[in-house]
């Protein structure tokens, strides 16, 4: 080959189709060695002559060759992966169709916001991002809910824990803790007792009105007010039959439904609480103290929403739990057909004063065995009565109370009509423990039906006017299987406190439920603590105690007695 000249070689021609001949045997002498081709098949890609798309000075290949010519780089392949010579020959891996392999994907974080060839993928990815964030938002729900029972101090709780983490009862210097018991030991407990037996039933009973089970938001009844019927609140030794049965020695342990309610519903409870324990000779008497928090009714105690922690606000737990209390009693007293016909029992009410307008209530003295030598009496409550069927039902009226749809989700206005299950599921969230209790007191009653008012306020920001909106029935032991209220368990941790009271000398002693952590403490108190709390004025001196004989006279006569002239009683039986 001589200089300036070129020569191409003998090019073969093929007639049937592109490219060279099958057979080469002529032509593999004079053709240059280890020049690439293409097949020129239409089922396969064609390669890159020159690739005008790349950026010489971007490409960080061709950064080694930037004092190169931009218009040779073009054709130079050194430096790309997909040309067959940049790698070695021999390696067929190297080898790869243009355009052949996706680009990839960067290790970390959604970059679909920046990938405008990848649109399909939109709709996954951004599902994948909401389900991320509910993921860290259940992170973060669970870590307050970790910190909130923990009672650790923080910013947004300290004010929270400062008002509803309070005692029920100031706790002295001089009293002397005598146990303490974890909820957890409470749910294992199951005991099983018999019917109980009427001893007495005293008080008088209206019929139900029917017409409040048409009662729909579209068509709500204002609540109306009962100033002038009389409703008792009175503790078990305050009782004048409790105190003849003590005498007449029915029974070893004495105590009302509420008191009852309150021990067995105990694992659910939030706020703190507190029950007087009195030893007298081989009684147990259950107490509260007059206004003690087992007088109101909690609102939102299981939620975990916060309220307004100053006392004076609408919606602080204080003034919700009066509100409660209130509506509660007016509403047991509207819904029942006032038309004088009322169903009487053996005994009138036992607290009622000659001509005294009191509410519609029956008391159920009722006993129960606990042991061979150990029976318990308690009083329990019934506020209505039906016949159906020409049977005799007994009801147990109760109101739940709305006072701002904020709080807890769901607006009854809106939901009651078309999603009655979804307002019960939240207020059992937000209010698991006052419905327990509620079960706990119609089923200790034996009452055939339980009504559940929803009473809402006009307005939010108005606590004084109120509306009935619905009205439903249960049947008690259907709605504790709904609530997973166990009847043997109820028993178990009622026993197992009874027993260890039994083991306890003779005294006083108060149960408080801890304001902080799921348990409660047994403390000893003076016999002479709590006294004043049991009257409105303090009594003289001379007035307090008096002879044993004059005392068991006029015990049953004397409805305002306070405990030391109990404990006089009791101490002849």
């Amino acid at each position: 080959m001589g200089s300036g000249e070129f020569e191409i070689g003998a090019v073969p021609f093929n007639p049937d189709g592109w490219g060279p001949p099958e057979s080469t045997a002529t032509t593999t002498s004079t053709l240059p060695l280890h020049v690439p081709f293409a097949p020129f098949s239409r089922s396969e890609k064609l390669g890159r002559i020159a690739d005008w798309t790349r950026n010489a000075y971007n490409n960080p290949g061709n950064r080694p060759n930037a004092n190169k010519n931009q218009a040779d780089t073009v054709f130079d392949f050194s430096a790309d992966d997909s040309f067959p010579l940049s790698a070695n020959p021999d390696d067929d891996s190297s080898f790869r169709l243009v355009d052949g392999k996706p680009p990839p994907r960067p290790k970390f974080g959604p970059k679909w916001r920046f990938n405008q060839h990848h649109r399909p993928q939109l709709p996954q990815r951004r599902d994948e991002e909401v389900e991320a964030r509910k993921r860290e938002a259940e992170k973060e729900r669970a870590r307050r809910d970790r910190h909130y029972n923990m009672n650790r101090s923080n910013v947004n709780q300290t004010r929270r824990e400062a008002a509803v983490f309070k005692s029920s009862v100031d706790i002295q210097p001089e009293w002397n803790m005598l146990d303490q018991i974890p909820f957890s030991t409470f749910s294992k407990l199951s005991f099983s007792v018999s019917e109980p037996e009427d001893l007495l039933l005293c008080g008088s009973l209206e019929y139900y009105d029917r017409s409040y089970d048409r009662v729909t938001p579209k068509n709500e009844r204002r609540l109306e007010r009962f100033k002038y019927r009389n409703f008792f609140k009175v503790t078990t030794t305050d009782d004048p039959v409790i105190r003849r049965l003590a005498n007449e020695d029915k029974a070893t342990v004495f105590a009302t439904d509420a008191i009852l309610a309150t021990l067995m519903c105990a694992p659910r409870s939030v706020y703190s609480w507190d029950i007087v324990i009195q030893r007298v000779g081989n009684k147990l008497f259950f107490d509260k103290r007059d206004g003690s928090q087992l007088d109101l009714l909690s609102v939102h105690e299981t939620s975990q929403e916060p309220l307004p922690e100053a006392k004076d606000d609408i919606n602080s737990a204080y003034s919700l739990s009066v509100e409660a209390a209130y509506i509660n009693q007016n509403f047991s007293q509207q819904v029942l057909v006032r038309d004088g016909n009322k169903l009487t029992f053996d005994e009138p009410n036992p607290f009622a004063s000659e001509g005294e307008e009191v509410a519609s209530v029956a008391y159920r003295y009722r006993r129960w065995k606990l042991d061979d030598d150990m029976h318990l009496v308690a009083r329990c409550e019934v506020q209505s009565v039906v016949d159906v069927n020409n049977q005799r039902s007994f009801l147990t009226l109760n109101a739940l109370n709305e006072f701002d749809s904020k709080y807890s989700g769901v607006d009854w206005r809106q939901k009651l009509e078309t999603q009655r299950g979804a307002v019960l599921a939240t207020e059992l969230k937000n209010n698991a423990n006052k419905l327990a209790k509620w079960t706990a007191q119609a089923l200790l009653a034996s009452s055939d039906l339980m009504k559940l008012g929803y009473v809402s306020r006009v307005h939010p920001r108005d606590h004084f006017n109120h509306v009935i909106l619905a009205v439903m029935g249960y049947k008690p032991k259907d709605f504790a299987t709904q609530i997973n209220l166990s009847t043997s368990n109820m028993w178990g941790i009622v026993k197992s406190i009874v027993d260890l009271c039994m083991k306890l000398n003779e005294g006083k002693y108060v149960l408080v439920k801890d304001p902080s952590k799921p348990q409660v403490r047994i403390y000893e108190v003076p016999p002479d603590a709590f006294e004043n709390d049991y009257v409105e004025e303090p009594l003289p001196e001379d007035e307090q105690v008096q002879p044993p004989a004059e005392n068991a006279e006029g015990v049953e006569a004397n409805g305002a007695a306070n405990d030391v002239d109990d404990k006089a009683v009791e101490a002849q039986v």
